[in-house]
């Protein structure tokens, strides 16, 4: 299998804080959406390049996420992937994981005393206040989404599109990743319009091989629209 290119690096512009993963490509797991089981969907995922994995099964009782946890925590250390967890700050320590994807108001700066320097640290924003409130001293990253319409949750919107990607990109004070509806065809303008790296969740979770999906989506990443 050919390698995929690797992005460079991005910082979240805090020295105490630890940069994006390389590439910056955030696959969000959904167990509904995959094809076979979910372990083997990431470590396939991973086999394609891709270092960033976040379990978000929500609705599933805090023991069975730890379980499955330190499943996808089996599938992702041959490649050296982080492994962070959409939920609570507590969820995340007790799981052992390498960060925290925190829900929209979440609280970003007891995530990090709780959690540390050391670990990666996001939160979901939907409104330009919202992106304009991120706190680099507690944050690494940011979701602006949707940025795009997308079958994986539908009913969200409206879409931010380009043009909003763009304004939460000028307006933040930390990295910006773009969330919903990013494929191979619009990974690459939603870096030139200004994201740090993207998120994913149905078109890897569904794709047969997941491998080749996220090789096309880091091809993506490192080129720019002409």
């Amino acid at each position: 299998m050919r390698k995929p290119p690797a992005p460079s690096s991005a910082s979240s512009g805090a020295e105490t804080l630890p940069p994006l993963p390389t590439p910056p490509l955030l696959l969000i797991t959904d167990r509904t959406l995959a094809r076979g089981d979910l372990a083997e969907v990431v470590a396939a995922a991973c086999a394609g390049g891709c270092r960033w994995v976040s379990l978000r099964e929500k609705d599933l009782p805090a023991a069975e996420q730890i379980a499955l946890f330190a499943r996808l925590r089996s599938a992702t250390a041959p490649f050296g992937a982080r492994l962070t967890l959409h939920g609570s700050p507590e969820l995340a320590l007790a799981a052992g994981a390498d960060g925290v994807h925190l829900s929209g108001g979440g609280d970003a700066k007891a995530a990090r005393a709780l959690l540390g320097p050391g670990v990666l640290i996001g939160l979901s924003t939907h409104t330009l206040a919202e992106a304009a409130a991120a706190d680099p001293a507690a944050l690494d990253y940011i979701t602006a989404s949707p940025v795009f319409l997308t079958r994986s949750k539908p009913g969200h919107g409206p879409a931010l599109g380009l043009e909003g990607l763009s304004a939460f990109a000028r307006t933040s004070a930390v990295p910006v990743v773009a969330l919903a509806g990013i494929n191979s065809a619009t990974a690459a303008t939603c870096i030139a319009a200004g994201a740090r790296g993207v998120a994913v969740m149905g078109g890897v979770m569904r794709a047969d091989p997941p491998e080749s999906e996220v090789i096309s989506l880091i091809a993506a990443m490192v080129e720019r629209p002409t």
